[in-house]
């Protein structure tokens, strides 16, 4: 009697066929993510505090080794897959660290002048950007970057606006530097232009790029200053799911002009139809992004789920910058350096100018 043959399920073959091939790229993304994190520790142990942060450290080892090592074939569907599905991933799991209800108590005019900021600091950001002579997607990217949460925002309107991984890195390295300058020189501020805790709060959460470097920002001058500027700083996080659906409505031509399929609305290798309209026109991660900030704000995430998410958040882009950098060679970065740190510099004191006019336009003191 013959053995009985095994069948194998088609579905089930390609999925594993596919889950092999991202497992040599995306341990390399893995590795490096160790590398950095390792690094961050090592600065904090000397140092009391990391200057660079184990997201820019991913970016950068991952950059510099490409620029000195091309990987072979093998390794760039897991790379792709670090940069773009788990980028995805984590934004996702970032609408879970915002609470509308907590950021509505601070009262409207305080909100709304936030929003406002915000909307005419990508405007004149990426004005600024396009003057110099920017590409719309890096202007873009430098304007999202400095306006709403710098790395974050950057990496997830990447995807949106059809920008390669040489735009996303350049425009990372240079907000990252600026980013360390601002937390060190900002709270010189204070003594020179007489700003109140309750002021330099509102400036710092404004400006600073991510809600760490807030922290280290403020922490110096008063506890006033860390609350105050958090909040301002989750306000903004908060602006990024509706900038970046605005982008993604606008942006098509930018996303066809890189012969890259808009993210979210592919089935195969071919553009979706049917279905819902806003399956179609919005991407899966956004939506998620809002769901999960509703379920916050509703009180049904459980409170001890909070942390591990936000910390998985975390580590999910650190993975997805490694990739990042993993696909750029510096060298080719470094073209666009002069021109992209202007426009980043330029863009920040226009940023800085508008927040301290609102600061004046509400009478905080």
């Amino acid at each position: 009697m013959p053995a009985p043959r095994l069948v194998s399920h088609p579905r089930s073959m390609r999925a594993l066929a596919g889950t092999r091939a991202i497992l040599p790229g995306l341990s390399l993304c893995v590795a490096v993510t160790a590398a950095a994190v390792g690094f961050e520790a090592v600065e904090t142990h000397l140092f009391g505090r990391a200057w660079l942060e184990a997201l820019v450290l991913a970016i950068l080892l991952g950059s510099a080794i490409r620029t000195a090592w091309t990987p072979s074939q093998r390794f760039f569907p897991g790379i792709a897959f670090g940069a773009k599905t788990v980028l995805e991933i984590a934004v996702v799991l970032l609408g879970a660290s915002l609470s509308l209800t907590t950021i509505l108590a601070a009262g409207p005019g305080l909100l709304f002048g936030i929003a406002g900021v915000v909307v005419a600091a990508i405007l004149s950001s990426y004005g600024i950007g396009r003057v110099l002579g920017l590409h719309p997607r890096m202007a873009i990217l430098v304007a999202c970057g400095n306006s709403i949460c710098g790395n974050s925002a950057i990496a997830a309107t990447a995807p949106v606006i059809g920008a390669d991984g040489e735009d996303v890195a350049a425009s990372i390295a240079f907000t990252a530097v600026l980013g360390v300058l601002v937390v060190l020189g900002l709270p010189l501020l204070v003594p020179l232009l007489g700003l109140s805790p309750m002021q330099y709060g509102v400036l710092a959460g404004l400006t600073v790029y991510a809600v760490p470097q807030v922290l280290a920002a403020t922490a110096p001058v008063a506890a006033l200053s860390v609350q105050v500027g958090t909040l301002v700083k989750l306000v903004r996080v908060l602006m990024l799911g509706p900038v970046v659906l605005v982008l993604f409505l606008g942006a098509s031509r930018l996303r066809e002009e890189t012969d890259e399929a808009a993210p979210g609305v592919t089935v195969g290798d071919r553009p979706a139809r049917g279905g819902l309209a806003i399956q179609r026109l919005v991407p899966w991660f956004i939506l998620a992004f809002l769901a999960l900030a509703g379920l916050r704000s509703a009180g049904l995430i459980p409170q001890v789920a909070l942390a591990p998410m936000s910390e998985t958040a975390n580590v999910l882009t650190v993975v997805s910058m490694a990739a990042l950098g993993l696909g750029v060679d510096v060298r080719s970065v470094a073209k666009a350096g002069a021109r992209v740190t202007l426009a980043v510099v330029a863009s920040l004191l226009a940023i800085a100018a508008v927040s301290l006019g609102l600061i004046h336009v509400l009478g905080l003191v």
